[in-house]
């Protein structure tokens, strides 16, 4: 049964806050953990969650912000889940960060934890919803909209989380499957098909292929692709239900063909790059990015670029296949970040993302791409189109200004023959050459690529490096993986990572742009004031009593202590 967490909005006079000593106050007051209490906890809307559990009357959740505040916490410090555990046992200010009001209260238990991401994985299969996702849509929405920032600029890039995973090679991978086939084995099959596995269940996968030759290699694969062979046909009926068997089949599928009855490896060639990496992990794909092998996931984040913003945030995360085309990604994402922030204008990215698809879109929406570098070979004569009207085009090239005319399918353009003769790239022009005149044919969708490749020069000196800086952002991603490997696998733990650490950067500027200028906090307040609406009926008989004997110093905006009668107030986030 769903249930909210409130009961962190209530104080309790001897609680652990109320029994600290004023200067350790004070201290607890300006720390970040406070903080991010008032900013990340006290918003968090446990309601997303509610579909998660039952409807009927039982057994309460656990308190369902302090697990999604602890995932935060957990991969803003780069910590274990066990030195997670030790810190909100143990530390007063991660107690405090979540709304915890007693020295040895625990919110939830490491098992209660991973159930609950279990739980998350379970319905993003089911329905395609992230509810993470939600949440950090939801805390990024009202930041921007507190700190008025601008969203008309914004800029996106994508970096490669490797999964934590071995490097496994072709074979390497079609031995492990075999020794974890036999594993899963009852008692009885593993004497009676002990012939066929017996050459590789002494011996692990690695120690197995150390050995060989590389003209041993493929000897090797064909061997075990027979016994690849024999396993379908005689062990399916008992063990198609195991996960590991599952993994086998797919393996089986991707390597092998079977051809008038025999069976054959298929060539490298017909080899996905999406063919299952390690059983380990069946979501990672393969790339080849700079001549480094990788194997895992790819993070594409989006954030705010307007030069009058004192501080930008990511405003969209998605984590997808590391072997998906940076074009495709955006495209796919492209109406959802419209949608989050109506008022984007212009979107800066590197070459990987333009594409013909994009243009369209940037089209549709009304967004000017500013694309800072271009795939493939520039044309050697520079050809400028600007449109006119729906029909008709002017076309530039260093010598010549030129009006197109449409024809069945595309655009003609007719240069003059006497003036291309004094051009000395004529040899290499891209138009073609004719009789009396050289002709040059382009489409829409030409049009659109030309003018997005032209836009950085059309833009101001000042707005032309604003891509550059979302690098430091995908740094502050990839410093939390070592060797630049997640500590997880699979996309939807990935993803866990992926917006856990946004909402953990958005909300890390903030603090410090607070700590620079208090202005934008306004003043502090203690956390039991820190109640959403629906609560304050809940309370508002409890605070009356109190507000007659309770005297509370609270800070003003110019940091001078001063003493208020206890009022009620809302956070500022």
């Amino acid at each position: 049964m769903f249930k909210k967490n409130i009961d962190h909005a209530q104080a309790d006079i001897f609680g652990l806050y109320n029994t600290l000593p004023e200067n350790m106050k004070k201290g607890v007051e300006k720390s970040e953990h406070y903080t991010f209490y008032k900013l990340i906890f006290c918003n968090i809307k446990e309601a997303l969650f509610s579909k998660l559990y039952s409807n009927k009357k039982s057994r309460p959740n656990a308190p369902i912000n302090a697990m999604v505040a602890s995932l935060i916490l957990m991969h803003r410090y780069n910590w274990t889940y066990e030195q997670l555990f030790e810190h909100i046992q143990f530390h007063i200010l991660v107690k405090i960060a979540l709304g915890l009001d007693c020295i040895d209260k625990i919110p939830f238990c490491s098992a209660t934890l991973f159930n609950f991401q279990n739980r998350l994985a379970k319905h993003f299969i089911q329905t395609g919803e992230n509810l993470l996702e939600q949440v950090f849509d939801q805390l990024t929405e009202k930041q921007l909209k507190t700190l008025k920032l601008k969203t008309s600029i914004q800029r996106t890039d994508s970096f490669a989380a490797a999964s934590n995973i071995r490097n496994y090679s072709h074979l390497q991978l079609l031995v492990e499957l075999v020794i974890r086939i036999y594993r899963i084995l009852s008692d009885k099959d593993k004497k009676r098909f002990l012939k066929h596995f017996e050459p590789y269940i002494n011996k692990t996968s690695g120690q197995y292929i150390y050995p060989l030759q590389a003209s041993d290699i493929p000897h090797e694969i064909e061997k075990i692709g027979h016994l690849y062979h024999w396993i379908e046909k005689n062990l399916k009926p008992s063990y198609s239900e195991y996960d590991v068997f599952k993994t086998f089949e797919r393996v089986y599928s991707e390597q092998f063909t079977v051809i008038q009855q025999k069976i054959k490896i298929k060539p490298p060639e017909q080899i996905s790059s999406s063919s299952v990496q390690s059983p380990d992990d069946l979501d990672a794909t393969y790339r080849n990015k700079e001549g480094k092998s990788l194997r895992g996931q790819s993070i594409n984040i989006v954030e705010t670029a307007h030069p009058d913003n004192q501080i930008n945030l990511i405003t969209d995360v998605s984590t997808n296949p590391l072997n998906k085309d940076d074009s495709k990604v955006l495209n796919e994402r492209l109406d959802t970040i419209k949608e989050k922030t109506p008022e984007l204008k212009e979107l800066h990215f590197d070459g990987a993302y333009g594409n013909t698809d994009n243009d369209k879109k940037f089209e549709k929406h009304k967004i000017t791409p500013v694309q800072t570098a271009v795939r493939g070979a520039k044309p050697a004569v520079d050809m400028n189109i600007e449109k006119v009207s729906e029909t008709e085009y002017t076309v530039n090239c260093p010598l010549q200004s030129v009006q197109s005319k449409p024809t069945r399918k595309r655009h003609k353009a007719i240069f003059d023959l006497a003036i291309c003769k004094n051009c000395s790239s004529r040899g290499k022009c891209q138009t073609i050459k004719r009789k009396n005149d050289r002709a040059f044919y382009f489409t829409y969708d030409y049009y659109l690529s030309n003018k997005r490749q032209k836009v950085i020069d059309s833009i101001p000196v000042e707005r032309r490096k604003l891509r550059s800086n979302i690098e430091a952002t995908v740094n502050e991603f990839v410093r939390k993986m070592p060797n630049r490997k997640l500590k997880v696998r699979g996309t939807f733990k990935a993803s866990i990572f992926a917006f856990s650490c946004a909402m953990s950067i958005n909300f890390g500027r903030i603090y410090r742009l607070i700590q620079g200028d208090p202005s934008y906090y306004g003043p502090i307040v203690f956390r039991f004031v820190n109640v959403v609406k629906d609560q304050i009926q809940c309370y508002k008989k409890y605070f009356c009593k109190m507000v007659k004997y309770l005297v509370f110093k609270q800070r003003s905006l110019n940091y001078r202590s001063q003493r208020k009668i206890f009022v009620f107030e809302y956070p500022s986030f």
